[in-house]
């Protein structure tokens, strides 16, 4: 650390490359945090949680049970344990409270003031934070499995939208209408996501094994559709179309600069693309174990060298190297399967959540001074906390 402090000091750095050291330093120090709970307030499983972006502060979940709660991440009490508090909750008593499984929370990109949510009521509401009163609902014929907003978008206020029907439906906050519908899938859409670099870009994923990506401005179809095999015919099956997995594709996930697109199947694999031309890097991560029929949360790292993705892995969260695919770590700590993961990039911290009803964080523990400054501390941290 003084070696990276002195070199700065001197301009024989760049400035950005301690910050990433020291991010890369916690990430790799990542264990379950005994001292600060999250209120238990899901009757049944946790299925989705978004951390705003603006104040780094409140965190949204949704479950199985149909209720939405707020917390309250910081720490008021100053105590070192202490409980990060529900500071409101749509439950079941709200008249507005959404009828069956929250699959999909989150908060509007710019502004605390709103966020939303989908669900297999077949409706997507989107929410006045102050009141909890939607100030717009959708309604869909078929399950809403997933929803997305561009983070980025300028141009446009569209929600992509994934349902129980094969086509892709764009949604207009500005107007309160569906605009426009995606044809190309042949199975349910169960993952959407916006490029964090192009506004109009957008990829979806579907039970057909399929991962189509999508410039929203051209009305003649998808731009490609991934390739696993990377167009050796040799290799592919007697299907005309590409496949991405060799089963449903659950998860999507484009990395912090938008560069790459991470992809996740029931065939127990999960792959990273080039996003521009939509080509197979062939990183091998191994077995990821996905068995998850709906929508499976992954989430990566921010301002790391190198960067690494959180898998849910049955009962764990898997920790891997982006570009590498080497298996950090596992998670340890829930009792049931984990369905949601998401980084908070401003602490590198992680909250996850699973079957068990539970909202876990994982901390950045301090190392002991006894340690060798550059040695490499294992996640996980101590038996007990991984049992």
């Amino acid at each position: 650390m003084l070696g990276f402090l002195t070199a700065r000091q001197a301009g024989l750095d760049d400035p950005l490359r301690l910050r990433r050291a020291e991010s890369t330093r916690r990430v790799l120090n990542l264990e379950l945090n005994h001292d600060r709970d999250v209120d238990r307030i899901h009757s049944n499983g946790v299925n989705t949680i978004d951390i705003e972006v603006i104040e780094g502060r409140y965190m949204l979940s949704g479950g199985a049970d149909g209720v939405i709660v707020v917390y309250d991440l910081e720490n008021n009490s100053r105590k070192p344990q202490y409980t990060c508090k529900a500071v409101c909750t749509v439950g079941r008593s709200s008249r507005y409270v959404h009828r069956f499984s929250v699959e999909t929370v989150q908060w509007y990109p710019h502004d605390t003031g709103m966020f939303v949510s989908s669900s297999f009521d077949k409706t997507m509401k989107v929410w006045d934070t102050e009141t909890l009163k939607p100030a717009e609902v959708f309604q869909f014929e078929g399950n809403v499995y997933c929803h997305h907003m561009s983070p980025i978008a300028r141009k446009h206020s569209l929600i992509a939208v994934g349902t129980k029907d094969q086509k892709v439906q764009l949604c207009d906050l500005k107007s309160g209408s569906r605009i426009q519908v995606l044809q190309g899938h042949r199975g349910e859409v169960l993952s959407v996501r916006w490029s964090p670099r192009y506004e109009h870009i957008l990829a979806t994923a579907s039970t057909d094994s399929r991962v189509l990506v999508w410039d929203v401005r051209r009305a003649s179809g998808s731009l490609f559709s991934l390739d696993q095999h990377n167009g050796d015919k040799s290799k592919a099956s007697s299907e005309a179309v590409n496949t991405a997995h060799n089963g449903r594709v659950n998860g999507l996930c484009f990395t912090v600069d938008g560069l790459y697109l991470l992809t996740t199947g029931t065939d127990d694999r999960m792959r990273l693309w080039n996003s521009a031309n939509g080509k197979n890097t062939l990183v091998n991560y191994g077995k990821v174990s996905n068995e998850s029929r709906k929508g499976l949360k992954i989430t990566v790292s921010r301002s790391c060298s190198p960067e690494f993705v959180f898998v849910p892995c049955g009962s764990s969260v898997a920790v891997y190297t982006l570009h590498t695919g080497e298996l950090v770590t596992m998670l340890r700590g829930h009792y049931n399967n984990v369905d949601c993961c998401q980084f908070h990039p401003d602490y590198q911290e992680l909250y996850s959540g699973g079957k068990d009803c539970n909202i876990l964080a994982w901390v950045p523990v301090v190392r002991p001074p006894d340690v060798e400054e550059g040695t490499a501390v294992k996640v996980g941290g101590s038996p007990e906390a991984r049992s």
